[in-house]
């Protein structure tokens, strides 16, 4: 299994940094995407690496915001057989809040009727490689960062994000944002822990170069003790700051930034 970062939002080479997340995956089976990212840096960086992006066999929309999914319709005039796995609501209006103003941050509606866009009601299994899951309920370890964002009956429950798990003699957990907290995604898996966890853990704005407070930091560095045998790759929304806190705690956490590759 190869683990890609093409669209991320630090570089370290010649490939651009963008504020999103798209991961290329290499199974025993698949040539996927894990997001899109949010515009044409997904296939800038794609050509850099020599990626066609028209054998790509398989999408995964981790949810409905348009730095995971803002690309998706340039992709699917690219690509005409590549199935994409996506959440219902992910199509729902999402909007982040600054000061008293609800901007948009959400997926082109048009897409969800499009023939290669597969509408799902929660879990699923795709095939003895691929399944996805969803995390429901206020869980552990909730980040204050999730404050500022909306779906269209209030503040986001994030019912619209999934994670992936790979499973081949290795086990990989694949996340977007993490916005219902890595602790909880990770329960989700305890019982067989991936080999690695790859994502977001959503801990840093933006807009507002906040992050979350230490409390929290180490309340799920605390947690997370107990996969001492996973090893994390956090990128994206986790923030520097975040990232390194964490990072004093945790041996087994390291940053995957744009153009760097995890081989399993």
């Amino acid at each position: 299994m190869k683990i890609t970062a093409l669209v991320e939002n630090e570089s370290r080479c010649a490939l651009k940094a963008r504020h999103g997340l798209s991961l290329y995956i290499e199974t025993q089976r698949h040539k996927l995407l894990f997001d899109v990212g949010p515009d044409g840096t997904l296939f800038h960086n794609a050509g850099k690496l020599g990626i066609d992006l028209s054998e790509i066999d398989t999408v995964i929309l981790s949810h409905g915001h348009m730095d995971h999914g803002g690309a998706l319709g340039r992709f699917l005039k690219l690509n005409a057989k590549a199935k994409v796995y996506v959440q219902r609501n992910a199509f729902e209006p999402h909007s982040y809040k600054a000061l008293f103003l609800k901007l948009p941050v959400g997926l082109d509606r048009a897409l969800a009727s499009h023939p290669q866009v597969t509408l799902l009601d929660g879990d699923c299994e795709i095939d003895e490689e691929l399944s996805l899951f969803t995390v429901t309920g206020p869980g552990k370890c909730r980040s204050p960062i999730n404050d500022v964002l909306y779906g269209p009956r209030g503040r986001d429950d994030f019912s619209h994000e999934q994670n992936l798990l790979i499973t081949q003699d290795r086990s990989a957990l694949i996340m977007g944002c993490g916005h219902t907290g890595v602790v909880n995604i990770m329960d989700r898996v305890k019982s067989r822990p991936p080999t690695v966890c790859v994502g977001g853990f959503h801990l840093y704005d933006p807009a507002t170069k906040k992050a979350a407070p230490a409390a929290l930091l180490d309340e799920m560095a605390h947690a997370l003790k107990e996969y001492g045998n996973t090893r994390f790759y956090t990128c994206h929304c986790t923030g520097q700051k975040a990232f390194q806190y964490l990072a004093r705690q945790m041996p087994n956490l390291s940053y995957l930034s744009c153009g760097e590759t995890l081989e399993i």
